[in-house]
């Protein structure tokens, strides 16, 4: 079964996935927010996920910053609609940064680069290491 992570954002989710061996994580796509429940229903008739991992947006000082709302009925809208799949939250306060950073070095065109759909699905990716690293420290 997979592990699928969510980047939350008004224009764009960016979407990753584990392996079903939850050994690798890969970006998968990005998905306006209005079309994520189709993409979700179709997905999910195809591929079994085991947890969905939400990027919890914070700020600093580790309080919910002004998009948490959003993600907020994200997951409860998620944890409604699939009540048999887990719902995990990760702290992304760095993970856009973190993106941005790796898409620099990966030697891609400043065009590229500058595509936020990349940094969104690189955004999820991140989310979806440390849920596993934190996973694999328990």
């Amino acid at each position: 079964m997979r592990i699928m992570a969510f980047d939350y954002g008004v224009k764009r989710i960016g979407v990753a996935v584990t392996d079903p061996l939850q050994l690798i994580s890969s970006a998968l796509t990005t998905v306006h927010p209005d079309d994520i429940w189709r993409f979700l229903a179709d997905y999910l008739e195809v591929e079994a996920v085991e947890t969905f991992v939400v990027g919890k947006p914070l700020q600093m000082d580790g309080t919910a910053s002004e998009s948490a709302q959003h993600v907020v009925g994200f997951v409860r809208k998620l944890k409604k609609t699939y009540p048999a799949i887990r719902v995990a939250e990760v702290d992304e306060r760095f993970t856009s940064k973190m993106a941005s950073s790796v898409i620099a070095q990966s030697g891609k065109t400043k065009k590229k680069r500058q595509e936020k759909g990349l940094v969104d699905t690189i955004s999820a990716t991140l989310i979806l290491q440390t849920y596993m690293e934190s996973k694999s420290m328990m």
